[in-house]
């Protein structure tokens, strides 16, 4: 499994948001290029990279930041989320050097539109189902649509997509345990990988994880906890590859 370092953009710094809310970060740091060599250094083997103000604008707005992370470190396969729209925002990451492309709101809110790219970008698209009580919330987390979680993974399965972003964004930036139960669940509904995200705190949740890993979960996105310092990355990462092999 493997454990993914997530570097929120906001206003080109280094940010996290508690539960999505734009009025509720804190600033890590104002050089994310720095912070991603940090990660690299760690032993990270993905990176989750999130241009918040572009989720909310609904156009990429921190992507100039990104090109510069991708430069700067071309073998880290990357994937990114947060403002992307349509087929040209999509190309020109891939054409960044970006390995993966995230898509959240558009497809929940126009589904052929992942059909059509997965299609046209094979290979290259990840959906982010970001879930409050088993329904998918959109536009930044602001609002939540009436598609269940099960349903709409299913759908975007049939179409092609990498694997399957979960979040429970009432857990998220808040350091309260990752929603095992509910990530078990969704994993064992597909067939393509699941990724965690939201709640990851300390080495015990990634423990947790690993354990149920075989369910079709093939990583974690952790954010605060390794920023904050209740998850050392290295550590975390050693474990789930001795974990690995033992099962």
């Amino acid at each position: 499994m493997l454990l993914i370092p997530a570097i929120d953009l906001k206003d080109g710094k280094c940010v996290r948001l508690r539960q999505g809310r734009m009025d509720d970060e804190t600033i890590f740091s104002d050089d994310p290029v720095a912070v991603a060599g940090r990660w690299v250094e760690e032993g990270a083997r993905r990176l989750h990279i999130v241009d918040l103000n572009g989720a909310f604008e609904g156009r990429p707005v921190n992507a100039e930041i990104i090109h510069k992370i991708s430069e700067a470190y071309p073998d880290l396969p990357i994937q990114v989320g947060g403002g992307i729209r349509d087929e040209d925002t999509i190309q020109a990451y891939l054409d960044a050097g970006v390995q993966y492309t995230i898509i959240g709101t558009k497809a929940v809110s126009a589904p052929h539109f992942v059909n059509d790219i997965c299609m046209e970008f094979p290979g290259h698209i990840i959906i982010g189902l970001d879930a409050k009580d088993g329904k998918v919330a959109i536009d930044g987390w602001s609002k939540l649509s009436k598609h269940g979680v099960i349903d709409m993974a299913k759908h975007f399965e049939r179409d092609g997509v990498e694997a399957i972003i979960y979040t429970d964004i009432g857990r998220d930036g808040m350091m309260n345990g990752v929603n095992i139960e509910a990530t078990v669940k969704l994993a064992q509904s597909i067939q393509i990988p699941v990724i965690a995200s939201g709640g990851v705190t300390n080495i015990e949740d990634i423990r947790l994880l690993c354990e149920v890993a075989e369910e079709g979960i093939m990583g974690a996105i952790t954010g605060r906890a390794i920023y904050e310092g209740t998850l050392d990355l290295k550590e975390a990462q050693m474990l789930a590859d001795e974990m690995a092999e033992t099962q």
